[in-house]
Parts: C-alpha cells; sequence; structure tokens
C-alpha cells in the first residue's frame, strides 16, 4: 500500500481535528494526538495515528468520555489513585504520570494506580515524561485477552505492555518499551493494513499453529515461551488487578461492544534518583553506560550496539526532517 509523508505538526492537527469533530474535549484531543504522533515519530506507527478512526468510533457509540473529569486521591506520601471517569487513556496517563512525576521530585518515589480508563497508546511516551524531568519512569497497562499463556492452547492474557525510561546527562534517555507477546497486536493490524506479512512466530491461527499472514492471526504468543509469559502476568496483577480492575479473559474487548466503556487499568511510576545516589554522578554514570555499549563489537550484519529505544530514537530524527509515513487510507481518512 502507498505511503505519503506528512509533517508531524500536520499530522498532529488532522488526528487532534478527528477527535474534536467527534466531540472529545479539545485539550485531550490535543494531548491524544500528541502520543499517537510520537508513536509515528518513532516508526511505531501500530501506535498511531493509524488507531484515531477507532476512537472516534467509540466516541461516537459512547464507550469513551467525550468530556471526561479526572481525579486523583493521594493515598500516602509515594501513592495515588487517579479515576480517569472512562476519557481516552492517552490523556488519563499523561495526568497520571504528571502526579507521579510530582510525587516523586517530592518524595523520591510516585507510585500511580489508574482505573476508568481506555488504550492509552505508546507507553514510550509516558516513561518519557518523567525522563525528561531527570526521573527513571515505569509505566504498565493490560489489554485484552490476545495471548496464549505458556503450554496453552487459547488466549487468556493480553499483549500486556511494559515500559521504562532512564534518564542520562548528554545522551537521549534509554527508553525501553515492548510488549510481552512477541509482537504487539497493533503490528498486526498494522501489516493487516498495510497488505504485509508478518514474520513467522508473531501470531497462530485457529489452529493454534504459526502464520505470516496477518489475517489468519487468532491469537499471539508471549516472547521467550515462559519468561514472556510470566511477565505478562506481572502486568496484569500491577495494572488490572492492584488497580481494581479486570485481569485476563475478564477485559473488554478493544475491538468490539463499542458502545461501552472499557474500565481499563494503568500503573505508572516516578522515581527520583537524587533519593538514592547522587544525581550528578547517576547521570553522568548513565552517559557513561551507553557510550560504552556504543563500542561493543557489532556482530555479523550489524553495524553498531545500540541501547533500547535508540532505533526508534534515530527514526525520530529523520522523520522529523523528512515527513512521517502514514498509508494513503489513513491520510485520506483524516484529511477529510
Amino acid at each position: 500500500m502507498a505511503e505519503v509523508f506528512v509533517s508531524h505538526e500536520e499530522l498532529q492537527k488532522l488526528a487532534a481535528s478527528k477527535l474534536v469533530q467527534a466531540g472529545l474535549d479539545l485539550n485531550h484531543a490535543e494531548v491524544t494526538a500528541q502520543v499517537l504522533v510520537h508513536a509515528d515519530l518513532r516508526g511505531v506507527s501500530s501506535h498511531g495515528v493509524l488507531r484515531t478512526e477507532h476512537y472516534v468510533r467509540r466516541l461516537n457509540e459512547g464507550g469513551l468520555n467525550k468530556n471526561p473529569s479526572f481525579s486523583f486521591d493521594q493515598t500516602g506520601p509515594c501513592s495515588g489513585i487517579f479515576d480517569g471517569d472512562d476519557g481516552l487513556g492517552h490523556a488519563v496517563a499523561k495526568q497520571a504520570m504528571n502526579e507521579a512525576i510530582t510525587l516523586a521530585k517530592e518524595n523520591g518515589i510516585g507510585m500511580i494506580t489508574v482505573m476508568n480508563s481506555s488504550h492509552c497508546g505508546a507507553l514510550s511516551y509516558f516513561v518519557q515524561q518523567a525522563a525528561e524531568q531527570g526521573l527513571i519512569g515505569v509505566a504498565m497497562t493490560h489489554t485484552d485477552k490476545i495471548v496464549v499463556p505458556f503450554g496453552g492452547a487459547e488466549p487468556f492474557l493480553g499483549t500486556n505492555p511494559i515500559a521504562y525510561g532512564f534518564p542520562a546527562k548528554t545522551n537521549k534517555p534509554i527508553i525501553l518499551d515492548m510488549a510481552t507477546s512477541n509482537a504487539a497486536l497493533g503490528k498486526i493490524l498494522y501489516a493487516k493494513e498495510a497488505g504485509k506479512d508478518i514474520p513467522d512466530g508473531w501470531g497462530v491461527d485457529e489452529d493454534g499453529k504459526s502464520t505470516t499472514d496477518p489475517n489468519k492471526v487468532r491469537a499471539l504468543t508471549p516472547f521467550a515461551g515462559p519468561k514472556g509469559y510470566g511477565l505478562g502476568m506481572v502486568v496484569d496483577i500491577f495494572s488490572g488487578l492492584l488497580a481494581g480492575a479486570a485481569f485476563g479473559p475478564h477485559i473488554s474487548k478493544m475491538y468490539g461492544d463499542y458502545n461501552k466503556t472499557r474500565k481499563l487499568g494503568h500503573y505508572v511510576c516516578a522515581i527520583n534518583p537524587s533519593f538514592f545516589t547522587n544525581k550528578e554522578d547517576f547521570l553522568t554514570r548513565m552517559d557513561g553506560m551507553i557510550n560504552e555499549i556504543h563500542q561493543v563489537k557489532p556482530a555479523d550484519g550489524f553495524d553498531q550496539v545500540f541501547v533500547p529505544g535508540e532505533p526508534e530514537q534515530l527514526k525520530e530524527e529523520k522523520h522529523l526532517q523528512d515527513g512521517v509515513p502514514i498509508t494513503e487510507s489513513v491520510y485520506q481518512y483524516l484529511s477529510n
């Protein structure tokens, strides 16, 4: 499928405008567009403006609160509960991380569970929020069942992503953002939209056999077998059970029941290094670690060893200069 290149500023305006047309609060629409374009800039198109049409449908059919009233209950010096009032998860998670950052600056750590939310997009955005403030960021969220547990023949957990952000002094932050499945569902959907095959091992068909055809995928597999399965369960406990939300097969579907709110949970955390060590020394040593990793001899087929998130950062630099590639169909939808 043909692609077009659009400046990130235009893409953000188009996505926000589309959400506002559907009745979403302007501020929340702009925040959501920022998170979506953040993903596209980093080359994670599965979590970018491609998703706008889905959010518009939920807004139109009543599955999202168009003008939510957020609330925050600080339950201790380092803890709190954030209620998203069934709003779009991007705006919910951003404000929840802001609360965590405030607590971390005051008391060393801010740990927030989020309730009554919805799909929040790329977690890298929220841990980068903390890293840009010189803090360590952590974010987790559960999703509806699509991943088979290790040893199982039917899905039980979601892709259940987890992300970390670590600041450095002169280098860009280390950003680790990953699904606990071999691939995020959004990447399967993007491959389907783009008419491309997927790598072997990402998904299984209705018979539980691996397939490279995204149209035949009925479930995903956990990365590294029992390790990804175990970590996926940990994410569900932190972002689901600890937040008083549903877990596994009890989580409402993203693609279905568009007139019902999803009541998703998230977990965000900010950690202030200065409460544990000398902050300047920590940032300098982070630079040292990054620089030494860059000096590791690359294996055959590789030009350089990167730290987590660095390939995406390089794509972001390129897309800021050359424009963001999106499919023509997505661009046409946003432009109409």
